[in-house]
């Protein structure tokens, strides 16, 4: 039997829970029709997997294929009767095209959830515990929720209806014993006669039986007004608990997600379901504001209330309001950051979004932001006063740094995308010890103010760009990097801006590195990798099963033991080297890179003759070097190449111009992870279009034959005269030769 067949035979309370996950973001209508489909498709052991793109293009082309299936279905539903089950469809096929082609991957993880809420549901209903498919803290949960209040506050709505008819009925009634008193006060003033006495005795029943039923509507309204209040009272309640789970968990979560993407974690940003729960949260909060305004407004109508009972609704209508409020201004987020490393006088984007905009209609007015540049002590004065203090000021100057935000009816956002912002000028704080302008940080203000409920209640938002540094210099560039990849990875959700720990653990630091690699250059650091890394920050004493604290100075304050540069200007100029240079080689594995000197001779020495490694020079920043082994034994290394060199032949090509080197370690003929980077020599194109011979460049080593495989020699050149460089007994130098 299919899940959504067992589904169908839950009791009634399990399938409001499946009937609570399905709505406008993924028809019910869909789940039914195509149950095989979606069951044999997305309820499989494929688990997500960010980092794979192979997986992302599976993704990709499941949902597409998803779209085509609801459209099929949709042509072949026929009968008057599956008229609205065809015109569901073919909207669902419409709405999915539109809102998860970008993104198909939030749809895949969505209808995941809703599967395993489903066979969650199932195994309690038949008493098996299943580990990992509580609905806790799922999206599934939330919608749940969502649907659970929209029903109350649809039954509040109804009572309120009750309410105000049972009200003017009242108002009636009590007229109409008011007119009775009013003619009884005049037949009792007039001289009595038999008519008289029956008219009276006849109306005075009648005013009883009317206040009779005016003491049960009293009774009955007072009742249904209290109950009514409790009610609220509990939804407000309910809505409060919902609200910090969106804001406090699931908004949180996204920044902080979106923080770490700038270290290279893979970001699978789920902002537009946030906004779906954001904006059904700003409908019912609105909703069951003005059914709180309502009651009241009734209650002032017809002044009913007991003496000793506490009137709610106005503590309540200010809760609500302040709910109302810390919605809107929590969800006025930066949905593209500007970079963190800035330069100036270079243009930079960034992207602002309200997430309840158009559930609120904000763009009926649309608003204008306005973005400053702030230093770290405005940044804590404004969000420990809610303002930047007397003089306001900004610390610099950024052109084109107004907009307007517009409401994009495809996607429901309102949001304005700033293309061409520059920082003019910068405004920089008193330096403190060792402190240089790439420690300090800054962070962008956006700024704006709009009004909701026709100017009933006026909102002022702002929010803080991630912490930025800036630069006035290209080679300022590696150390400002440092700070925001240790801002990135260690700072703490409701920090004091922009507090950062001194001294982190060794394996925090060494998880930040992989990802940072891996999104330089496409593969991640190994663990010996990370171990040789250790071994350097810590200059040597590194003890692998402390995990030690690596402190801010160590990684990039300190020069390296002997050498006039840091760990992490080390480690920063091997990444970009290996990003701009050397990725093919990197990703295929073909380049060792982390591995000490001695290391490598030992490794080679015992190898066959013209077996080599690459490794990343620890004297050269930037620099990549090749270990080979002679004839009789010796191990040589040629002077480090850097980016400069492959700016001019590539590592490929240099690796194939050196004839002695034949295996890479251990034993792999050069040829087969390297030929792919060779570059094609043309025979049948001797000359240019002007005529002219082109000469080709070509690496060669003095003493060396390019023909076979020679004996150690013993050349002047191989002494390197530079006693600084990686390899200074044995080093060989190279020089380019022109060859016709």
């Amino acid at each position: 039997m299919s899940l959504w067949a067992k589904a169908q035979q839950l009791p009634p309370e399990s399938m409001q829970q499946i009937h609570a996950i399905y709505g406008d973001h993924f028809p019910i209508e869909v789940r039914h029709y195509l149950a095989q489909y979606i069951e044999e498709k997305f309820w499989s052991e494929l688990e997500p997997q960010p980092d794979n793109p192979q997986h992302e293009q599976y993704v990709a082309g499941l949902i597409n294929s998803l779209i085509q299936e609801i459209e099929n279905k949709a042509s072949v539903v026929n009968g008057p009767e599956f008229f609205l089950t065809k015109l569901k469809l073919a909207e669902a096929a419409k709405m999915f095209r539109q809102r998860y082609s970008a993104n198909p991957m939030q749809l895949f993880t969505y209808v995941r959830q809703c599967l395993a809420t489903e066979f969650g549901l199932i195994q309690q209903a038949s008493g098996e515990v299943v580990p990992g498919l509580s609905m806790k803290n799922s999206g599934a949960e939330t919608l749940h929720k969502i649907d659970v209040l929209k029903r109350r506050t649809q039954d509040t709505g109804a009572d309120l209806r009750r309410m105000e008819d049972d009200q003017e009925a009242f108002a009636i009634q009590y007229h109409e014993c008011t007119k009775i008193n009013a003619h009884l006060q005049q037949l009792n003033s007039q001289p009595s006669n038999p008519a008289t006495a029956q008219n009276i005795q006849k109306l005075t029943r009648q005013k009883e039986a009317l206040e009779q039923g005016l003491n049960q509507r009293v009774a009955g309204l007072m009742q249904l007004r209290l109950a009514l209040s409790d009610k609220l009272k509990e939804t407000v309640q309910l809505l409060n608990q919902l609200q910090t789970h969106v804001l406090d968990e699931e908004l949180i979560r996204w920044k902080r997600e979106q923080q770490l993407a700038g270290n290279g974690v893979i970001f699978n940003s789920n902002l537009d379901t946030i906004q779906e729960w954001c904006e059904a949260l700003a409908e019912l909060i609105w909703l069951n504001r003005q059914q709180i305004k309502e009651v009241e407004r009734l209650k002032q109508k017809l002044a009913l209330d007991p003496l000793g009972v506490a009137d709610v609704l106005p503590q309540l209508l200010i809760e609500i309001t302040q709910l109302l409020s810390s919605l809107v201004t929590s969800t006025f987020i930066i949905e593209k950051q500007p970079p963190q490393v800035m330069k100036t006088h270079t243009r930079f984007t960034a992207t602002v979004r309200l997430l309840v905009g158009g559930k609120l209609n904000v763009h009926m007015t649309p608003p204008q932001v306005k973005v400053t540049i702030i230093s770290e002590s405005q940044a804590n004065m404004l969000l420990k006063n809610d303002k930047l203090g007397k003089s306001g000021e900004s610390s610099g100057e950024i052109l084109n740094n107004t907009g307007t935000m517009e409401y994009q009816q495809a996607t429901r956002q309102l949001s304005v995308s700033f293309r061409n912002m520059q920082l003019k000028k910068i405004k920089r704080a008193e330096k403190k010890g060792t402190e240089s302008v790439m420690d300090e940080k800054f962070s962008l203000l956006f700024q704006s103010q709009f009004s909701v409920g026709g100017g009933e209640l006026m909102f002022q938002v702002w929010t803080l760009s991630l912490p930025v540094v800036v630069i006035v210099h290209g080679n300022q560039e590696p150390h400002a990097w440092a700070t925001v990849t240790w801002d990135n990875a260690f700072s703490e959700s409701g920090r004091v801006p922009f507090a950062v720990p001194d001294k982190v653990q060794w394996s925090k630091v060494a998880e930040t590195l992989s990802l940072k690699f891996r999104a330089a250059t496409g593969r991640p650091l190994t663990e010996d990798n990370l171990r040789f890394l250790a071994e350097k920050a810590f200059r040597g004493n590194y003890n692998e099963s402390q995990n030690p604290m690596l402190t801010w100075a160590q990684f990039c304050k300190e020069p390296l033991t002997e050498r006039n540069f840091t760990f992490w200007e080390w480690f920063y100029a091997i990444m970009k080297l290996t990003r701009e240079h050397l990725r093919g080689p990197w990703m295929d594995g073909a380049i060792m890179g982390f591995v000490r000197k001695k290391q490598a001779e030992e490794m080679l020495a015992s190898c066959t003759c013209g077996t080599f490694l690459l490794r990343f020079s620890d004297s050269e920043l930037g620099g990549i070097t090749i270990a080979w082994v002679s004839d009789n034994g010796e191990v040589f290394s040629l002077q480090p190449f850097t980016a400069k060199d492959f700016a001019i032949r590539t590592l490929g090509d240099r690796i194939s111009d050196l004839s002695h080197l034949v295996f890479l370690y251990p034993d792999t003929a050069k040829d087969l992870p390297f030929q792919k980077y060779y570059t094609p020599y043309q025979s049948n194109e001797p000359t240019s279009v002007n005529g002219y011979v082109k000469p080709v460049l070509k690496t060669h080593l003095p003493g060396w034959s390019d023909n076979s495989y020679p004996n150690t020699p013993h050349h002047p050149f191989m002494q390197s005269p530079d006693p600084s460089r990686d390899t200074p007994s044995v080093a060989s130098s190279f020089q380019n030769m022109l060859e016709l």
